[in-house]
């Protein structure tokens, strides 16, 4: 068609255009803004509701994502618990937690220590605890492959505890081994941050499927909270059209709250300080608000 037939074309006229209505401002998603509101505090504590974080493609934002939710729901009053489940034992470095010469996550799975409670520890957040991990994980998968029922350790660990906290949070390594499958098993959710990369989203499929084969033979209960689009740049067109695949791929399932990238992360992590903390007047600290708020709204959080 020539450039003069176009010009000549009825002109499409959208509901911007109509008198008296405007068009609603669109997300990165392709959905309508929405700002979630601040919920209700609760009136009791208990029992939580595990949430497994989990992507096994490194640096997505895993750890950011379990930093930052946990702090924010705790100041929404919640109870929260974060799992530090990686050998690096970012979790722990990133809420200023230190694992020299102290009990872990390891010793919980290995039942050199039987008492939970004896092993977490309190963060600079109210309300927001943590069971740290160090290297020593990286021995675990080894040491419980001959365990029975090697796939529930973790369930078993963290049902002593679960009634005192609200949420839970499971920071998984970047993997989907033993210890990746035991977070999966004991999980009632599982969320997936996804950065908005070509190669980050190859592996999404195969992580859902290992999530379906978990929740066919080991736990009926587990499903997919969402998918959470991490450091997102609407400057880049590679950063878009990812953010479109991603959503005709998972529709639904792809959370509407996005996070941008910004250097005030790596920051936040240096000083040991969940962002909300750090900066909290960042536009990084509003959106992982909004995350927190819509996972209540969405039901994967009293």
């Amino acid at each position: 068609m020539t450039a003069k037939n176009n010009a000549s074309a009825p002109k499409q006229h959208g509901a911007s255009e109509l008198p008296g209505l405007e068009a609603p401002v669109l997300g990165p998603t392709g959905r309508p803004k929405r700002v979630f509101p601040q919920p209700a505090p609760l009136k009791s504590h208990g029992p939580a509701r595990i949430i497994s974080l989990c992507n096994q493609k490194g640096g997505v934002g895993k750890t950011t994502t379990t930093v930052n939710l946990g702090a924010t729901l705790a100041d929404d009053g919640r109870r929260v618990l974060a799992i530090d489940f990686d050998p690096q034992g970012a979790l722990s470095a990133g809420l200023g937690v230190d694992t020299h010469d102290s009990l872990t996550i390891y010793d919980l799975l290995l039942g050199t220590e039987k008492d939970p409670r004896k092993v977490i520890r309190s963060t600079s957040v109210p309300n927001f605890d943590i069971i740290p991990a160090n290297i020593d994980l990286s021995a675990a998968e080894v040491h419980l492959i001959s365990e029975v029922a090697r796939e529930t350790i973790l369930a078993r660990v963290l049902r002593k505890v679960s009634d005192d906290y609200d949420v839970i949070l499971i920071d998984c390594q970047p993997s989907l081994g033993l210890l990746t499958v035991n977070a999966l098993t004991a999980s009632h959710g599982v969320l997936i941050p996804l950065e908005c990369e070509f190669f980050a989203l190859r592996g999404v499929a195969l992580l859902v499927e290992t999530i379906e084969k978990v929740k066919d033979r080991l736990n009926p209960a587990i499903k997919l909270d969402g998918i959470l689009a991490t450091m997102y740049d609407p400057r880049t067109l590679h950063s878009r059209e990812v953010m479109q695949r991603v959503v005709d791929a998972f529709g639904p399932d792809v959370l509407e709250t996005v996070i941008g990238r910004t250097i005030k992360f790596p920051d936040a992590s240096v000083s040991g300080t969940p962002i909300t903390q750090f900066a909290p007047d960042h536009p990084a600290a509003t959106a992982y608000r909004q995350l927190a708020r819509e996972l209540v709204f969405r039901g994967a959080v009293a």
